[in-house]
């Protein structure tokens, strides 16, 4: 029988200083490591939610030895666990246009990159506009991998309102899929936790969401309520107000009698 999995996702407030955001990233993985995680996600702008402009000069190579990668590749080797870096400024070959990348380190080092494919262009109804692709490359490709043993599926933030890319990842076999995110708090209210329970629903997945909580620089303001979601859509852990870990155990037996009981993956038709 396979071990299910102890996972830990995070809920920052990240500022727009990169050395306190990284001490708090680190003190966030020994806190989840000291309750048993095995793997610990952290929010979308883990490292950095400034300016623009000041997030190009702090892009990194991920095979470098940046500040960003030092802390994760650093934490993970330190615990030896798994830490998935949400969403982090990756140079592209644009250097006004870094990617944003979701980063994955195993205790031996880098493990998998996604770059996050569908980028936040909005003009929100209270006057707010956002323009991610301004100052970011898209990517173009899913990524799943395995940690120990266990299929998981990438994602970032604005990713989780198209369901053709969690298709993919179900089809590629996942079990579980990662949301790292900085949801706004306008939009976050309405659809994070129903866009959520969506993708595990119809996945047939758990479903980790590590969010950015709270008032950022230039007005910014994000929803939180990070949570792990079965693969029935049940809510099993969710953060409250204010930075903070939340564990949860994943239960790999019990994902296969849902995919048992109800065979939705087998059905399809298109």
């Amino acid at each position: 029988m396979r071990t299910s999995p102890t996972w830990a996702a995070v809920q920052m407030s990240s500022q727009g200083d990169l050395e306190a955001n990284l001490e708090a990233v680190v003190a966030s993985v020994h806190r989840s490591a000291d309750r048993g995680a095995g793997v610990v996600l952290l929010p979308e702008n883990f490292a950095f939610m400034g300016d623009e402009a000041a997030k190009r000069e702090i892009a990194e190579a991920l095979d470098g030895d940046g500040p960003i990668v030092r802390a994760l590749r650093g934490a993970a080797a330190a615990r030896r666990i798994t830490v998935i870096g949400g969403g982090l400024p990756e140079r592209s070959a644009d250097p006004d246009r870094p990617y944003n990348t979701c980063a994955v380190f195993g205790p031996d080092g880098l493990l998998a990159r996604y770059r996050k494919i569908h980028l936040f262009d909005v003009d929100l109804p209270d006057g707010t506009t956002y323009r991610e692709s301004a100052s970011t490359t898209a990517g173009s490709t899913p990524v799943t991998m395995s940690i120990d043993a266990t299929g998981v599926g990438l994602s970032i933030c604005y990713d989780l309102r198209f369901p053709e890319l969690y298709r993919a990842l179900s089809l590629a076999g996942v079990e579980v899929i990662v949301v790292p995110a900085a949801f706004t708090l306008q939009t976050g209210k309405d659809h994070w936790l129903t866009l959520l329970r969506a993708r595990a629903i119809e996945s047939q997945s758990y479903v980790v969401a590590a969010a950015q909580w709270g008032k950022h620089p230039r007005g910014r303001l994000t929803f939180g309520k990070t949570c792990i979601i079965d693969p029935w859509g049940d809510v099993v852990a969710q953060a409250s107000e204010g930075e903070g870990v939340i564990v949860s155990t994943l239960d790999l037996g019990y994902l296969q009698r849902v995919r048992r009981t109800l065979p939705a993956l087998t059905h399809r038709r298109l």
